[in-house]
């Protein structure tokens, strides 16, 4: 008959001797038969289930855990120059030197990713999949989000200028492919982005998908039952609150959170996670643009101001010079 005895316990039948034989505690590590008068009786049959019990345990050590959370986000993210850079316009004024420019991604998308991060920490979504479209170096910009923690990217790959040629509806077109085939429960955006301030692509994306869209939040929560969102929204009037059926596209606001640095370590890590390249024309979406820039021009200098020696000489100047009484 085996043996049966302290010295074959491991970690896995010990779990498994308090789970079988409901012993609730031990003072020793020395095995008592007093404590468990079943197994004087039958100690072979004890001895399998106990190693049952550490196969068991050592199973369940080896399965992945299950997900978080059942939804999936997209969040779209732009490159966009730098917001300290002061730009410079092109001598023949047709838009925005962009040679030796410090490039970054858009404030706004970059408060979308970490919210899309919020969401996933607090368990509602699985999985967040950056997306970007633009040229080669926009994989930077995707780099950046998954440094930030996002999971995976797609880079929809094409050559035409982000701040002019690649305007808002071919964009929202571009991110309704992508959705088809992730098929997101919400999808994140900035707002707008600071080169074109065109505030359009998501209630573009939202009209194409017929989903509803909550813009300019500044505060998302996701109900108990996971089937729709509370927003605020920062409107003239103050703050208002809606809810949104899932999916829904929202747009992030200024004030929505504090994004998080992308330190050097999660940098090398994102080197390592997958970035899907897609040719954007292999969508069959045509990507002219509707608008055409016709000019380019710098703001006029800001005059110096004067000092005045009293009030009705003050009046004067606002009335007669500025113009604005």
């Amino acid at each position: 008959m085996p043996k049966f005895g302290p010295e074959r316990l491991n970690k896995g039948t010990q779990f498994a001797r308090l789970e079988i034989l409901g012993v609730a505690s031990y003072k020793s590590e020395a095995w008592s038969a007093r404590k468990i008068p079943f197994a004087i009786r039958f100690p072979f049959l004890v001895d399998v289930l106990l190693l049952l019990g550490s196969f068991w345990a050592q199973t369940r050590e080896q399965q992945p855990r299950p997900a978080r959370g059942k939804m999936r986000a997209l969040v779209a993210v732009k490159r966009v120059v730098d917001y300290a850079v002061k730009v410079r316009v092109k001598p023949d004024k047709t838009g925005i030197d962009l040679n030796n420019v410090k490039m970054s991604m858009n404030p706004f998308c970059e408060i979308a990713v970490e919210e899309g991060l919020r969401l996933k920490e607090k368990g509602h979504i699985s999985e967040l999949v950056a997306v970007s479209a633009g040229p080669d170096k926009a994989s930077e910009t995707l780099r950046q989000a998954l440094a930030m923690g996002a999971d995976r990217a797609i880079h929809l790959k094409t050559d035409l200028r982000t701040d002019q040629e690649l305007q808002p509806l071919a964009v929202a077109k571009l991110l309704a492919k992508i959705v088809e085939k992730e098929t997101p429960s919400v999808v994140l955006l900035g707002k707008q982005a600071i080169d074109d301030d065109s505030n359009q692509t998501g209630a573009l994306l939202a009209g194409l998908l017929k989903w509803p869209q909550a813009g300019c939040a500044s505060k998302v929560e996701v109900d108990e039952g996971k089937t729709a969102l509370q927003v605020e929204r920062e409107v003239d009037a103050g703050i208002q609150e809606v809810k949104v059926p899932l999916p829904a596209v929202v747009t992030a606001d200024l004030r929505l959170n504090e994004p998080r640095y992308a330190t050097l370590p999660n940098l090398m890590k994102a080197k390592k996670k997958p970035m899907e390249v897609v040719d954007a024309s292999s969508f069959g979406i045509d990507l002219a643009p509707r608008l055409q820039v016709l000019k380019v021009e710098e703001p006029p200098a800001r005059a110096g101001g004067v000092k005045v020696n009293s009030i009705d000489e003050l009046i004067d100047k606002l009335k007669n010079e500025a113009k604005v009484l």
